[in-house]
């Protein structure tokens, strides 16, 4: 089976990566062939047993992106994106990368496949950001589609663009709205939302952390290991299941701020918790305030998609994952 992963340098998709080391395989069918993708290099793993190419470019650059999917890999997982404080910040960036980039990959799968019949499984990773406004408290699956962000309109769009590259029989795919990733593990990125993993992994390691929001603050959060089991398991579905409708709200846990220092506070003790500096900033506590908080995610859950059920055990998953399963206070 031959994968190719864009945006294999950030986050996630090194973790997807680094998963096909240890599980080297898709359902029952061995991973071959790695096509890893992104504007910087990503990195190789000297212990994936099957082939590995690195393509570094533009991926809304059409010789790219026709490039990458010449060789027709099986599965494609979609993570290239400028993430949701960069896309605000930088308009034109935004829609480059996260609109006009995606669209050029589907683009790319409809012209190879309507020369190779060819079909592949496409996994695109959405985002919570595609609800906004006034939304209730715990979001159903069939509520309305109602960003108020350039990134949210992005993903959105993409969302619907993969629903008609899939009703078409372009590809078969699967949309994964990623709730808030908490713990990410190394630097900061320039994601709004970058404190609700902040405030627990600095202190882990003796580091001040700052806090923008209120401890009363809540939103919708799971791990990395969870992110990686969604995207592994949407490249497994039975599509004929989504009944037309190929974008599911991932689980995860509704926690508010107050709640996760509680966790910390049970895990490492006051002294991580202690770390914690509050400076309140305005603009990052508008922009959380406008985001979901909570969703009933009946169809994913019933699809066999699966998080954790407390945040301390997403805390202790980052401290086995990141540290090496030892707090460094």
């Amino acid at each position: 089976m031959h994968i190719l992963v864009t945006g294999a340098a950030g986050m996630i998709g090194r973790k997807l990566i680094e998963s096909f080391a240890r599980q080297p395989q898709i359902a029952t069918h061995p991973i071959t062939q790695l096509t890893l993708a992104d504007v910087v290099p990503p990195r190789t793993l000297p212990s994936f047993a099957g082939q590995s190419r690195i393509v570094t470019g533009d991926i809304a650059d059409v010789k790219v992106i026709h490039d990458l999917v010449a060789p027709r890999p099986d599965v494609i997982f979609h993570l290239a994106a400028v993430v949701s404080g960069e896309a605000e910040r930088d308009f034109e960036k935004g829609y480059h990368v996260n609109l006009a980039g995606t669209q050029a990959l589907f683009e790319a799968i409809r012209l190879n496949r309507t020369r190779h019949n060819w079909v592949p499984r496409v996994v695109y990773a959405s985002s919570n950001a595609v609800f906004g406004g006034d939304f209730p408290d715990i979001i159903p699956d069939d509520f309305h589609l109602t960003p108020q962000t350039s990134y949210g309109v992005q993903k959105a769009i993409g969302e619907l663009l993969l629903q008609d590259y899939s009703r078409k029989g372009f590809f078969d795919g699967v949309g994964i709205r990623l709730p808030t990733i908490s713990v990410r593990p190394g630097r900061p990125n320039a994601a709004a939302s970058g404190f609700f993993s902040s405030i627990i992994r600095e202190p882990l390691v003796g580091q001040e952390a700052i806090l923008p929001v209120s401890d009363e603050t809540r939103h919708w959060m799971t791990s990395p290991r969870a992110a990686v089991g969604f995207l592994r398991h949407a490249a497994t579905l039975d599509t004929s299941l989504l009944a037309g409708d190929p974008n599911l709200s991932m689980p995860a846990l509704s926690i508010t701020v107050g709640e996760q220092i509680a966790a910390l506070k049970r895990v490492a003790g006051e002294k991580a918790v202690k770390l914690i500096r509050r400076v309140p900033d305005a603009d990052i506590e508008k922009i959380v305030l406008g985001w979901a908080r909570g969703f009933d995610p009946k169809r994913a859950i019933a699809l066999g998609f699966t998080s954790e059920k407390s945040y301390d055990e997403i805390i202790r998953a980052h401290i086995e994952d990141e540290l090496g399963g030892e707090i460094r206070l």
